[in-house]
């Protein structure tokens, strides 16, 4: 493609700047990037070449950024940090400049951690008393409208803790939103989740998200049918949500989590899904018959 056509591209999705104008006039986008001079007419200037170009010019954008933000990291670190987060921010390709972010990012790394973090703090923190498993009925109710949702008591208004305490595991939230109090400050009473116990919520809301980790954990063998994961493979619960509302919702709470959590995750491909999927319906309708006739 000419330069012509690419400046008019530009300059009909972005306006015609004085900036485009004036490398336009001197020698085309070279003037755009002065380390680079144009290409002679006995030069070849091939497609590689310009992705090494550019190569170059984002690795030393990246570097000077990452050294901007280990600056600002190490400024804004404090005296107690949890090694494995600060470890994991060093050797990311875009280092977080603060703490709090470090410590985020640690976490949605690593959802299966999250996962078992916050089903042990919840088993710490036990069911709030005369609390049940209960749907919404009406559309101003803060209870959970689908049981596709997991259990979440303190969430709700009768059992919430209020501020320096998770709304989804019950436990006190300390510094940048950690499970442990390693600076002896005692709860911050600004935040009510901790980084953990967002990234779990997250994984047992939208499990599809981690498909590639489902896969290489189950050694990308469909579940169901044992034979080699597919493309198409789609995440699925073993035991459905909809017969643990009905059957098991009068367990512990934080038993009711791991329904939602590894334990009742799998990998099957979307052919062995479809058949799953077909004989949950069939139970369904059998209970619903059995449910009426009785």
């Amino acid at each position: 493609m000419s330069h012509k056509r690419v400046y008019a591209r530009l300059s009909t999705r972005y306006g015609e700047t004085h900036h485009f104008k004036q490398a336009h006039t001197d020698g085309g986008f070279a003037a755009l990037n002065p380390p680079y001079e144009a290409a002679s007419a006995d030069k070849t200037f091939t497609p590689s070449c310009q992705h090494h170009i550019m190569a170059l010019k984002t690795s030393a954008w990246r570097a000077e950024r990452n050294r901007k933000a280990l600056a600002r990291l190490t400024k804004a670190l404090p005296a107690i940090f949890p090694a494995p987060v600060l470890t994991y921010a060093l050797k990311r390709a875009f280092i977080p400049p603060m703490p709090r972010l470090a410590v985020d990012g640690y976490w949605r790394a690593h959802p299966l951690r999250a996962d078992r973090l916050a089903r042990a703090l919840a088993t710490k923190s036990g069911a709030p008393a005369g609390w049940s498993w209960q749907l919404a009925e009406g559309r101003k109710s803060d209870l959970p409208k689908s049981f596709r949702l997991p259990p979440a008591p303190y969430r709700e208004r009768a059992h919430a803790r209020g501020g320096g305490f998770c709304c989804v595991c019950g436990q006190p939230v300390y510094r940048l939103g950690w499970h442990v109090d390693l600076w002896g400050a005692g709860p911050n009473p600004k935040a009510s989740w901790h980084s953990a116990c967002v990234a779990a919520w997250n994984f047992w809301s939208a499990p599809s998200d981690q498909v590639r980790l489902l896969r290489k954990l189950q050694e990308r063998r469909c579940r169901e049918s044992g034979k080699r994961l597919l493309k198409t493979a789609e995440v699925d619960h073993r035991m459905p949500l909809f017969q643990v509302f009905k059957e098991h919702r009068d367990l512990p709470w934080p038993q009711l989590l791991s329904y939602w959590g590894l334990p009742n995750l799998q990998l099957i491909n979307r052919e062995a899904h479809v058949a799953k999927c077909a004989a949950e319906a069939g139970y369904r309708s059998q209970k619903r018959t059995d449910t009426v006739a009785a």
